[in-house]
């Protein structure tokens, strides 16, 4: 949807040129929505939203210089046979994943020492893998821990899929939680997505940090 008087989006910052962007007529707002695998950083007022069942975002911000950003992730299945460095591929893939967002914050002028997260997602609503969420919010929660990062709000777990919309200039996030009956395209995406990252594990091609 285009913005009622013409404008366009706010100009991405350099490498998020792919995220699709919109006018949101309900928040009054351009919009950026990203899917699973994605994330996106700011330094404009603008939402960022993604649409979550067992997938993790992490919403990050530093409120001090005004950036922030959004990711959407997943871990993939852990080869219990590959190691490495004391940690699974799963592993590997969930730090990449937190990395690749934090350094894009303080690339973008973000201090390490002002950061702020908050959590959403991580819901039991693939069937077939139940302990997908879990394992999911346990890995963040970690990462957040380790990192000795300020963890400000979460609302992860449950049954059901949600919708969330992160405001990184304010910190707000708003969160509606979706009805089973609309499921299915939130459920087929992510069994894609965990398909497609269990098949291609991280190599020594992705920079770990």
């Amino acid at each position: 949807m285009r913005h009622p008087d013409g404008e366009s989006p706010p100009e991405s910052l350099p490498g998020f040129e792919h995220i699709k962007q919109y006018w949101d007529k309900d928040h009054g707002i351009f919009a950026a929505k990203i899917l699973p695998g994605e994330y996106y950083v700011t330094v404009e007022n603008e939402v960022i939203v993604t649409v979550l069942g067992s997938c993790i975002s992490a919403c990050i911000r530093d409120p001090v210089f005004g950036v922030g950003g959004m990711n959407h992730f997943m871990l993939p299945e852990g080869d219990q046979d590959m190691i490495a460095q004391g940690a699974t591929a799963a592993t590997r893939y969930g730090n990449h994943a937190m990395e690749q967002l934090i350094n894009d914050i303080l690339k973008h002028g973000g201090s390490r020492k002002n950061l702020e997260v908050k959590i959403f997602g991580g819901g039991q609503v693939l069937a077939q893998m139940t302990d997908v969420g879990d394992k999911n919010i346990q890995f963040v929660k970690e990462y957040i821990a380790t990192e000795r990062l300020k963890l400000v709000a979460s609302d992860v777990g449950n049954i059901y899929p949600r919708k969330v919309y992160y405001f990184p200039l304010s910190g707000k996030v708003r969160v509606k939680k979706l009805r089973s009956a609309h499921n299915n395209t939130v459920i087929e995406r992510e069994e894609n997505y965990r398909q497609n990252i269990t098949c291609q594990p991280v190599t020594s091609e992705v920079e770990l940090f």
